[in-house]
């Protein structure tokens, strides 16, 4: 066997070795990756690869599969893997940061990747990171027409729990001010018709209103839907003070709905409705109930025998930030059950 065929066998048997991550995607998690960052000893999908190769100075990629790899590189490769690397620069992401997965879209996974490998903002010897707090600063809005889009000047409060936004620059009030408990937030590039644009979505006298905004600069779209994560998260801490952070991490960061704050979004919305503090929720409904819209919210408590909050999600497919771009909810009294 050659050079060549021996190493590339080498390659896809540290695709597939036990405890190295590397079965999948070091930045987005995606299944069976093809590709290899050489510099950095990851493996990679082929959509991050392409992100990889705007930085040459920081990673270079190779086929795993197409490419020749020598016996020194391979070494290397075997030296690092996924696991080892993703300690290394994921050591200390915030709890309100937004790790893209496979299907998210492409300003989010870029983001994250420069944060990790260019930036390097979460290794453990780097500067503390604190919560975004406050921001303010200009993004370009659609406008009634929906063909122009404006400049208009938004500004978060976090500590208030408020997003206002203005329609002059200067001297008049805002247009509109959101607070974050009714706030919900999605990536909607093909509906926007930009690659970072973003769909704000809140509940205003009973009704649902958008907000459909883009920036020019990824960083700054992202930092935005950042900044209004973390400012959720702080509004949970609040409303929720007897629930550890380790259970509002779970439930603002890894939900079977496929984004961080929709399910707490729903569960908030439960909790406003009926349950009170000490219900149980679950994703599905209860036993023996058929639910027709999935997911669904399943809510148990001492006062009900069960509640399902079934959740529609509208629209086309999209890149999640703060949750789905509209949820219905429907509400089953327990003697329906």
């Amino acid at each position: 066997m050659g050079d060549r065929e021996r190493n590339k066998k080498r390659l896809l048997e540290l695709l597939q070795a036990a405890g190295t991550g590397n079965a999948h995607c070091a930045d987005c998690g995606a299944a069976d990756p093809d590709w290899a960052s050489y510099k950095l000893g990851i493996f990679i999908c082929l959509n991050c690869s392409g992100v990889h190769r705007n930085f040459p100075d920081i990673s270079k990629v190779k086929s795993v599969r197409l490419d020749f790899w020598d016996d020194s590189t391979v070494k290397f490769m075997t030296h690092n893997g996924n696991l080892r690397v993703k300690a290394k620069y994921e050591a200390r992401v915030p709890a309100f940061y937004y790790v893209p997965q496979a299907s998210d879209c492409l300003v989010l996974k870029e983001q994250w990747i420069r944060a990790k490998y260019e930036r390097q903002e979460f290794m453990a010897d780097g500067k503390t990171i604190s919560p975004p707090g406050n921001r303010e600063g200009f993004l370009w809005k659609r406008g009634r027409d929906k063909a122009q889009f404006l400049r208009r000047r938004f500004v978060l409060l976090a500590r208030e729990g408020l997003l206002k936004y203005y329609t002059k620059e200067e001297g008049k009030g805002p247009k509109d001010v959101i607070n974050i408990k009714d706030l919900n937030a999605t990536f909607q590039t093909e509906k926007i018709g930009n690659p970072h644009g973003l769909q704000i979505t809140y509940r205003r006298e009973g009704h649902i209103r958008n907000l459909f905004v883009y920036h020019e600069s990824g960083k700054e779209i992202v930092d935005w839907f950042n900044a209004l994560r973390a400012a959720r998260l702080q509004y949970l801490k609040m409303a929720f003070p007897e629930l550890p952070e380790s259970e509002l991490h779970q439930q603002t960061v890894s939900t079977a709905a496929g984004d961080p704050l929709a399910e707490e979004l729903a569960d908030h919305w439960a909790r406003e409705l009926l349950v009170g503090r000490s219900s149980r929720l679950s994703l599905g409904c209860p036993a023996g109930m058929p639910c027709s819209w999935q997911p669904s919210l399943a809510v148990s408590s001492a006062r009900t025998k069960a509640l399902a909050f079934t959740c529609q999600f509208l629209g086309a497919p999209h890149c999640p930030i703060l949750g789905v771009r509209g949820i219905w909810l429907h509400v089953l009294k327990a003697q329906d059950i």
